[in-house]
């Protein structure tokens, strides 16, 4: 297994998302010497921590928290661009691994019965060929072993990117985005776990809640790989 591991490298040689040196045969996306300068948040399981309390008012989550703060042109904001346009594929579900581990000692994963990521509509789900958020929850539930549900919401409207978009037009930009199935009703009385990539104003999940208003009894913590902390 080595050995063909080994010839793949060779051939395709894997580089760091964030300083783009090679990688060694034991390292996974990202270079160990990055990986250990990458902007740790530390809130972990911390309860009423700042990020949690964005959604104050908003909706009564249950937890949330996020591993790296987010910075324009820095490390993390390296790896993210590499998930969502690069097709890294393999980063994303390494990153989701390194999320569950992080956080499975913590008991942030206590009692949540399903991990949903942020869905992509259908059309840049076609044009990118996976969801970066989809995969990130796939690696947590690596860790976890709890199931990834995939066909409970969906993307309604196929808006433009909000990369460039100031904080108002975020909010503005996500309004009716989010819509339930019928396949919801699966998550009545039950604890689930939003996955985003990255937490910026919190608009587009904040969207998400509000579509998942109308399931009776849900629970609903929040866990992303970046928060751009303001």
């Amino acid at each position: 297994m080595n050995i063909l591991k080994d010839i793949r490298d060779f051939f395709f040689p894997r580089t760091c998302a964030c300083c783009g040196k090679l990688l060694s045969s034991q390292e996974e996306g990202v270079c160990i010497s990055c990986m250990v300068s990458l902007p740790a948040t530390g809130i972990l399981n911390t309860p009423e921590n700042e990020m949690e309390r964005r959604f104050w008012g908003i909706y009564p989550i249950e937890r949330a928290t996020s591993l790296y703060y987010y910075a324009r042109g820095g490390a993390v904001a390296s790896i993210l661009h590499e998930m969502k346009y690069h097709g890294r594929k393999r980063l994303c579900r390494q990153m989701g691994r390194i999320m569950g581990a992080e956080l499975i000692g913590t008991g942030f994963f206590d009692g949540i019965d399903f991990i949903i990521p942020v869905p992509l509509h259908k059309n840049r789900m076609r044009e990118r060929g996976y969801n970066q958020s989809e995969l990130l929850a796939r690696g947590i539930s690596e860790i976890t072993s709890i199931p990834v549900l995939t066909d409970v919401m969906r993307r309604i409207h196929n808006n433009a990117t909000q990369t460039h978009k100031s904080a108002f037009e975020r909010w503005e930009n996500t309004e009716g985005l989010f819509g339930v199935t019928e396949k919801a009703a699966l998550l009545s009385g039950r604890h689930i776990l939003l996955i985003d990539d990255v937490l910026t104003t919190g608009a587009t999940i904040s969207a998400c809640l509000d579509a998942l208003r109308s399931v009776d009894s849900v629970k609903i913590s929040v866990v992303t790989l970046a928060w751009a902390k303001s």
